[in-house]
């Protein structure tokens, strides 16, 4: 037998029970912006070109561009176009830039744990350093909010074995490090259920700008293919559409302007589908549908 992850089992999307969003609606479509920063001379992050020896000042410069103006940029666009956001944050953000975290916090944006930064990956810790590390940026995170985040997506998308135990143990609802399905999938944990909730590999701006060097026309038209085909799909069956941004990619200005073409194609159709915060959707599924979810 194959190694598995025993989190959930095989579930065919054609054979699941229906159901549908709130007001009727098939589908969901959330926006997560992800605000990082990073370790100045050391540590990981995305690169516009190859970096040198450190301190990589050409990477490190263009990453903080997405917080000095990316970003504001972006809230400018969603405040204009009408969406609401999930802010995905590293607990340094509020260190560094509490004045953007503020700003997107007056939006009523919700905040999901992102780590601390994006300069190191949870995956290389053992579980006692990973348990302190989620700790750690939850409180700053709750601190700062008010309130407790119910939503966690790891830098890097990395985990360990442990991860989905150490997120419910901490009180987390939903987590979106998983991409295996378009409908929230409840995961088996030692502390009892979590909710992956879809957040995209494909509609995301670093496989698709950095890994695979797509153009920003290309990355905006992808959104919109995605969008009006999962508009078609989610006549059979209820999905959830995640797209994932990073403001030092889509907030460089010749890209804001492809994609607000393509936000746009969206904020067009908000009668048909639910605008949500990928926490709207685990409340939802929690409290309205939790025995419809596989």
């Amino acid at each position: 037998m194959l190694r598995d992850h025993g989190r959930y089992t095989y579930s065919a999307i054609t054979k699941r029970a229906d159901y549908s969003w709130p007001e009727g609606k098939r589908l969901a479509v959330y926006l997560g912006l992800n605000l990082e920063h990073f370790a100045f001379g050391e540590g990981l992050g995305a690169e516009l070109a190859p970096g040198g020896p450190q301190p990589d000042v050409l990477n490190y410069a263009w990453r903080d561009y997405g917080n000095r103006v990316g970003a504001w940029r972006m809230l400018e666009m969603f405040d204009a176009l009408g969406l609401p956001a999930s802010i995905i944050a590293n607990s340094a953000m509020y260190g560094y830039a509490p004045e953007l975290m503020a700003a997107f916090r007056a939006r009523g944006d919700e905040v999901v744990g992102h780590g601390r930064t994006n300069s190191e990956r949870q995956s290389t810790l053992g579980r006692n350093d990973e348990a302190a590390l989620i700790a750690e940026a939850t409180k700053i995170l709750s601190d700062a909010e008010g309130s407790a985040p119910q939503g966690w997506l790891s830098p890097w998308i990395a985990e360990t074995h442990a991860t989905p135990d150490l997120l419910a143990e901490a009180g987390y609802g939903y987590t979106l490090n998983w991409c295996m399905d378009d409908q929230p999938v409840w995961m088996q944990t030692t502390a009892g259920r979590l909710l992956s909730i879809p957040y995209p590999q494909e509609v995301n701006d670093i496989p698709s700008i950095v890994a695979r060097k797509d153009g920003a026309g290309y990355f905006a038209d992808m959104i919109i293919d995605n969008f009006d085909e999962m508009l078609e799909q989610s006549a059979a069956q209820p999905l959830v559409m995640g797209i994932a941004l990073h403001p030092y990619l889509v907030g460089q200005p010749y890209r804001l302007r492809h994609l607000r073409r393509a936000l746009t194609h969206i904020a067009n159709h908000r009668d048909e589908i639910w605008l949500a915060r990928s926490g709207d959707i685990h409340a939802y599924c929690r409290d309205e549908i939790p025995e419809l979810i596989v």
